[in-house]
């Protein structure tokens, strides 16, 4: 059997970082479980705001939230107030003050978890799931992509014997730590059971910046 590897872990400390940045040695479990609370609470109360990531920060008996939305008008609300009413009952959930601060996704196309949900709500109508696979596909590819690919696995078109569908475009180094690719898993729930989708979207390189001091330093020894 392969072992698969998330491809968020994988390049941790490469080209990624933590999406929660804070350590507490003495209280680790707590705070550990206090973001998972968070975590659901946001993606079941701002299911319709397509959420993207989300960012956490402890900074002594605050928190500081950071949502990345496609959508951020709804997630706001007229006024702010919608907002208002997410960030209290955040603090009731955590027991803490909490700072809220929502960021515009200005590609959902290109970001993997806002596809695959996508994919999964046109599951859920009933749409047919090779036409909802190409489209999202053909979409983040005319979004600047260089690379995806969608999986779903379930009881596809109703049939009794369970399988997998992966449908590819373009190309995807999976290997390659310096490759951007995100990664997303949404789950749509369908009268016949679960069906899972997989996104993986390939973005490009990202290569680390060349120090122009040891450029400088070359030449200098050159000449």
């Amino acid at each position: 059997m392969g072992h698969k590897v998330h491809p968020y872990g994988f390049r941790i400390g490469i080209i990624r970082d933590w999406q929660a940045k804070w350590y507490d040695e003495k209280h680790y479990t707590e705070s550990l479980q206090q973001d998972l609370k968070l975590r659901r609470a946001i993606k079941t109360k701002c299911s319709e705001g397509g959420i993207a990531r989300v960012a956490i920060d402890h900074q002594g008996n605050e928190i500081l939230l950071t949502l990345y939305s496609a959508r951020p008008g709804i997630v706001i609300g007229r006024g702010g107030q919608r907002a208002e009413e997410l960030r209290s009952d955040l603090e009731k959930i955590c027991g803490k003050r909490v700072r809220l601060s929502i960021r515009e996704v200005e590609q959902p196309e290109l970001e993997a978890c806002l596809v695959a949900r996508n994919v999964a709500d046109q599951l859920e109508r009933r749409v047919a799931f090779r036409r909802a696979m190409k489209q999202a596909a053909f979409r983040t590819m005319q979004a600047g992509a260089k690379g995806v690919k969608i999986s779903c696995a379930g009881r596809l078109g109703g049939v009794e014997i369970a399988r997998r569908e992966t449908t590819h475009q373009g190309q995807l180094p999976l290997h390659t730590l310096c490759a951007d690719i995100d990664y997303g898993f949404a789950e749509a729930h369908t009268i016949l059971g679960h069906i899972g989708v997989k996104v993986w979207i390939y973005k490009g390189d990202i290569l680390p910046e060349v120090r122009r001091e040891s450029v400088t330093a070359e030449t200098s020894e050159v000449s």
